[in-house]
């Protein structure tokens, strides 16, 4: 590369990987309990999940977002250029080396580079950090061609407190809700209209083989070439060849304790639907039932709807009602379907007609007093 194309080079492969990582790192940060169920899902398809504890997920994605916040800042502010450069090569060449076995293997559908703001193919994903490496590999070759933009005293100030930032806005999400929703239940989501399917969506393609048998010999057909009456059923085996549409969402259900599905119910209700919603009631942070039960009491008084949503056995509702003295009733809805409507648990989604119109952290209850106004406005909002 000639010495009047190397500054312009670096500095344009230093600006796409900076504002790579730092948003990538960012959407983690806002969302440590995503990159936890993330990771949690690589060591199933693994088959380690049963050794691998929470807290080590957890950590895993606190720190990760930290890490990919620095590298991106000090990317784009030339901070310690040989060093950090020869970090994200790194860092990039073992990226690659993970998205080469998924786009292989095929564990998960969406690698969560990204979180729930951004979702690729694994396809997509490898093509994706071929291209980042690339870049990578051209700022390690020429660190010192992007000059430096700030005093050391000043690069040191950015070092401290870039991955400090990024810890505490971790730990803040993870104590009330990340900062920015990008699921398809975010505050003011109309969750009917994300379950409805277009007239005109492409439809899924599946392949069916039949298995037939004819004096003794078995021969494969396919739906095509189905053969006469002479040949007798076996079996048959059906393989989707090509997606067709998946809506936003496809997988929220709501089964009460007769084994009833009540969903319409809830998202047609002319009133308030306050929901609690706890994936596992096993490890649910019980601290605030106090606060629950007032929430009960308050819609109790005014006729709306109030029901709590697990994944949770028989006996762990049991469970639950003896620890806290609940007395609301409880629905069974799917256990990742909850995690992703809110990452709490528990934590607490209001209805209007199926629309969002509030969402809290067990640690960021509203009084119930407070709730009239709260939801006026909300309501308000989204009209």
């Amino acid at each position: 590369m000639g010495e009047g194309m190397k500054k312009p080079a670096v500095w344009a492969a230093r600006t796409v990987l900076g504002a790579t990582f730092l948003f990538s790192g960012f959407v983690k940060a806002i969302d440590p309990l995503g990159t936890q169920y993330k990771f949690q899902d690589y060591a199933a398809a693994l088959g380690v999940a049963d050794y691998v504890p929470d807290w080590a997920t957890l950590l895993s994605s606190v720190l990760l977002s930290a890490l990919e916040l620095s590298l991106g800042a000090f990317m784009l502010l030339a901070i310690a250029r040989r060093l950090v450069s020869r970090a994200a090569l790194l860092f990039m060449a073992v990226m690659t080396a993970v998205t080469v076995w998924i786009w292989i293997a095929d564990p998960v559908k969406d690698c969560g580079c990204f979180g729930d703001a951004l979702s690729l193919t694994n396809g997509e994903t490898l093509l994706k950090n071929i291209v980042l490496t690339s870049l990578a590999l051209v700022a390690a070759r020429w660190p010192l061609a992007a000059g430096r933009l700030m005093s050391r005293a000043a690069q040191w100030m950015v070092v401290q407190a870039v991955p400090v930032a990024s810890v505490v806005l971790s730990l803040w999400c993870l104590y009330d809700l990340p900062l920015i929703d990008f699921r398809p239940y975010h505050v003011g989501a109309d969750i009917r209209a994300g379950m409805e399917i277009p007239e005109d969506a492409e439809q899924p393609v599946i392949e069916t083989t039949f298995i037939m048998e004819k004096d003794g010999v078995r021969k494969e057909f396919s739906l095509e070439d189905y053969p006469d009456s002479t040949w007798t059923f076996i079996d048959s085996r059906s393989v989707t060849v090509k997606e067709g549409y998946v809506p936003p969402i496809h997988d929220f259900s709501i089964i009460d304790d007769t084994g009833t599905d009540i969903t319409d119910d809830i998202l047609s209700a002319p009133e308030y639907a306050f929901l609690l919603i706890s994936p596992n009631l096993e490890h649910a942070d019980d601290q605030n039932f106090g606060s629950i039960d007032q929430i009960y009491e308050y819609c109790l008084e005014r006729r709306y709807t109030f029901v709590c949503l697990t994944a949770s056995s028989d006996a762990a509702v049991a469970r639950w009602r003896e620890l806290t003295g609940a007395e609301y009733p409880f629905c069974n809805t799917d256990a990742t379907t909850l995690k992703t409507v809110i990452r709490s648990n528990p934590g607490l989604m209001v209805l209007k007609q199926g629309v969002v119109v509030g969402k809290w952290s067990h640690n960021r209850l509203p009084e119930p007093e407070d709730f009239d106004a709260i939801l006026a406005g909300a309501t308000a909002n989204n009209n």
